[in-house]
């Protein structure tokens, strides 16, 4: 497998608080990696430095080959070939959905409006949300814009997609129209890294567990094995607390 990601001793501090330790991993093309972890750990940290919307202290973060850039017009298209989606939908709420999912096309991609709109309602069919495509944000429920926030960083054909804990915000009933739209893009090979508490979806879609605590990472491995047989006492403590309920 080719790596697309490669994290490399990657530190970093907030503060007196050192969030990232050393940090170490390698993610491949077409790989599921999810990462799970007690709150604090740093999983949502890795996350944001993966694209850069948080700066590192040291080591080095590589994607397809190409180091980080700091800022400027590389770090835009850099962030144009990695799709981030977050726990709050973060759409333009003075957009309509179809415009939220052109915008990108239109001022990074350089695309046709006709192309742009008619991705746009590939992408809206596909995530389940094609009949919302005229109305605003805020007409549609939270499921749905979640759903049309995968749509927005599907549109501009990343590379590699982010998740950070993207229904942590949701109803429950909700959360399964979204984890369902990231099986479908996990099957079809997309690679993704995904921050989550949804062990359900760990088990289904991941192809590595990464097991986040203090800052560290504990443990790693396949969802089989580390569901079934965690190696290290504090992935047995996290099992053991988010399992039983």
């Amino acid at each position: 497998m080719e790596p697309l990601i490669v994290v490399d001793h990657v530190n970093k501090h907030f503060g007196e608080l050192h969030v990232l330790k050393d940090i170490t991993t390698t993610i491949h093309r077409g790989e599921v990696v999810v990462v799970i972890g007690p709150s604090g750990s740093g999983k949502s940290t890795l996350c944001r430095a993966i694209n850069r919307l948080e700066t590192i202290d040291n080591g080095t973060i590589t994607i397809d080959g190409q180091a980080l850039p700091s800022e400027g017009a590389a770090l835009a298209k850099l962030r144009a070939d990695v799709g981030m989606v977050f726990q709050s939908f973060n759409l333009f709420s003075h957009k309509t959905v179809l415009e939220n999912i052109t915008l990108g096309q239109l001022k990074v991609r350089k695309r046709s409006k006709s192309d742009a709109d008619k991705r746009a309602m590939e992408l809206l069919d596909r995530v389940g949300v094609a009949d919302q495509a005229a109305k605003m944000p805020s007409q549609l429920s939270g499921g749905q814009q979640q759903r049309v926030a995968i749509a927005r960083a599907l549109a501009m054909d990343p590379k590699v997609m982010l998740f950070d804990e993207p229904t942590s915000a949701l109803d429950p009933e909700m959360i399964n129209e979204v984890l369902d739209v990231m099986v479908g893009l996990a099957k079809d090979g997309m690679t993704m890294v995904v921050v989550t508490h949804e062990m359900g979806f760990a088990r289904k879609a991941a192809k590595r567990v990464l097991f986040m605590a203090d800052g560290e990472i504990v443990e790693e491995a396949t969802p089989e094995k580390f569901f079934t047989n965690p190696q290290s006492p504090r992935a047995q403590d996290f099992l053991s607390k988010v399992l039983t309920h």
